[in-house]
């Protein structure tokens, strides 16, 4: 099968490593670049444990010179993916969530205190779900740490556009609700939205699926889980059905 992969770097070649061996031909059309941000050793004052919504944020921190304090420090990983990124870190105590940060809310509200201090958010610049407003209601005071900023692609290269004005991808992966809303934006630019109404897209979870409204794709598949093992699953069965 033929798929776009639009996650930004590094998860975009491994994604396309992961599908490449399972025999599907692959595209990468990054339609966020990440930026990283200096974190400061000080930003980590108090806390009490680190929440992780995404892994460009916990790669920030990783490359920053705050990580020997931060791998003190409990922390807790949106998804799976997340979870095994911070133990390559060498985090020792890690908690993982299901996938989507509204998942992870009741799990640090059974684990954290909020007698214990202040929870640390490392994140992007745009916060699909307000972690802090989530927990704030469980008593908890969330610090906010803006780790990378995530630039929307302007455009879809040439060659990746002509592929989707002439039938040669059958699907794309979109992982975020902010990737649909930019691809929605993309394919209208570049005039090909009749051609990419008709791909299949596979959507990470249903507020993925619900950003492509606008462009009233033909086709939406939502993966079981918000996590990229299950993503390639939906992968899987979508082939096996062509």
């Amino acid at each position: 099968m033929r798929i776009l992969v639009t996650r930004p770097e590094p998860d975009a070649s491994a994604m396309k490593a992961r599908l490449e061996a399972l025999g599907h031909e692959v595209s990468l059309a990054p339609l966020l670049h990440i930026e990283p941000i200096a974190i400061e050793a000080r930003s980590l004052a108090g806390a009490q444990a680190i929440i992780a919504t995404s892994r460009n944020g916990l790669r920030a921190l990783g490359a920053s010179k705050a990580l020997a304090l931060a791998l003190k420090l409990p922390l807790f990983a949106v998804g799976p993916g997340t979870a095994d990124l911070a133990r390559q870190l060498e985090f020792q105590r890690v908690i993982s969530g299901a996938g989507t940060a509204c998942d992870l809310v009741p799990v640090i509200a059974a684990a954290a205190d909020p007698a214990k201090g202040p929870l640390l958010h490392v994140a992007g610049d745009v916060i699909a779900f307000d972690i802090g407003a989530a927990l704030s209601k469980h008593g908890f005071e969330v610090r906010a740490l803006t780790a990378y900023r995530a630039v929307a692609a302007a455009s879809l290269s040439a060659s990746v556009a002509e592929s989707i004005a002439d039938g040669r991808i059958d699907a794309v992966i979109l992982m975020s609700p902010r990737s649909a809303d930019i691809f929605a934006q993309v394919v209208a630019r570049a005039g090909i939205e009749r051609d990419a109404r008709q791909l299949v897209f596979l959507c990470l979870s249903q507020a993925v699926a619900d950003a492509l409204q606008g462009l009233a794709p033909a086709r939406v598949e939502i993966a079981e889980a918000p996590n990229s093992v299950a993503m390639l699953a939906a992968v899987g069965r979508l082939a096996s059905h062509r």
